[in-house]
């Protein structure tokens, strides 16, 4: 990927009034995002939903020269910027409707594992909370998931730390952008997590911390995991938004239950009253939910080797891709139909496509998967 594509990457996620949604609306008919800003007034205006206030913003846009400055500090800082169609984007955020197109990177996360599990919570930990996380993840070790949190203060800082005691790769999704460590007293921590791990934001280098940028970056959170935990919260607050938004896109919620009596067990007590998250008193609730087996060690050979595509694939030639891979590799295209949101006369010339590109092969009962 060259830079000049960033540059225009970076300038399609920052165009005034263009949402994530409506971007990728035109990258699945143009194809890039230099194709968008080079295409002609008249094929712009034949994309369904694209009218003259899209088509005025992208035309108006004219901060390139900054685009490419922070593409310059981005290498600078050992920043990686991730765009949807980029093969190290993470599948399971590639998922959600109003996922970022652009996330900002730093470490050495592999941010496509096998398994994955948020643990969130209040910033107010008790003793109860802490020794909770603590047992979590020393059991959970056996599975070596990638630790998703927030890197606030109480639960989220703990199950950094205690993923990192246990050899644990661990990402932290910041409200800020990554040159901005906040808090500032987990800046060690979020250095160890560089060398294990990493940091992710879907907000440029130099964006404050600002209060409404956090519940934003809660569906990130909840996007990247299989299974997101709430250790201690109130009846309000992040922890809970994010279990709303888990539940929102299909992912599994847990709640470790509390003392009646307690604030910080009241939001969990909750969840779980709501069936909105199934009970977690032990690893066994979260092998059993999950139905993950003991004795894995959670290594495989898709996660050693990640499946490395084109760079010439279109948005939804990469999307129908992923979701082959994330289906065991092997599909039938109405499910695929439903799960990429792609109708099935347009995924039938896509499909055409990747196999005369030789990257998938078709199986009787209109199965597809992967050429290998």
């Amino acid at each position: 990927m060259n830079n000049e594509e960033k540059i225009y990457q970076l300038a399609l996620s920052r165009i005034p009034g263009i949402g994530d949604i409506t971007a990728k609306t035109l990258l699945s008919y143009c194809g890039s995002a230099s194709a968008i800003f080079h295409s002609n007034n008249s094929k712009l205006n034949k994309i369904p939903g694209i009218g003259s206030f899209t088509l005025g913003s992208i035309r108006a846009f004219n901060a390139f020269d900054e685009a490419a400055d922070d593409v310059k500090r981005c290498e600078e800082l050992g920043v990686e910027i991730l765009f949807l169609t980029d093969p190290r984007y993470p599948r399971r955020l590639r998922q959600i409707a109003d996922a970022p197109i652009v996330i900002f990177h730093k470490g050495n996360t592999n941010l496509n594992p096998v398994k994955s599990v948020a643990i969130v919570g209040t910033r107010s930990a008790t003793s109860y909370g802490r020794d909770c996380v603590a047992r979590l993840i020393q059991d959970l070790s056996v599975h070596k998931p990638l630790i998703v949190s927030g890197l606030a203060y109480g639960i989220d800082i703990y199950a950094h730390r205690h993923a990192l005691e246990n050899n644990l790769q661990t990402v932290g999704v910041m409200g800020s952008g990554l040159d901005i460590i906040y808090p500032t007293a987990h800046k060690s921590t979020a250095r160890d997590m560089c060398a294990s791990g990493g940091l992710i934001s879907e907000y440029n280098l130099g964006t404050k911390p600002d209060a409404h940028n956090f519940p934003q970056r809660n569906r990130i959170i909840a996007a990247l995991a299989d299974v997101i935990i709430v250790v201690e919260a109130a009846e309000k607050g992040g922890a809970l938004i994010t279990a709303e938004l888990a539940n929102a896109y299909n992912r599994d919620v847990m709640a470790v239950p509390g003392d009646i009596h307690k604030t910080y067990s009241k939001g969990c007590n909750l969840l779980i009253r709501n069936h909105k998250a199934s009970i977690l008193t032990g690893i066994r609730d979260l092998e059993y939910l999950m139905n993950w087996d003991p004795e894995e060690n959670g290594s495989s050979a898709r996660d050693e080797k990640e499946t490395v595509l084109p760079a010439d694939l279109s948005p939804e030639e990469t999307l129908v891709v992923q979701t082959i891979i994330e289906n065991q590799n092997e599909i039938i295209i109405d499910e695929l139909s439903w799960k990429t949101q792609i109708q099935l006369n347009k995924l039938a010339s896509i499909l055409l496509n990747l196999e005369f590109k030789g990257l998938i092969k078709a199986l009787p009962g209109k199965k597809f998967k992967l050429n290998s």
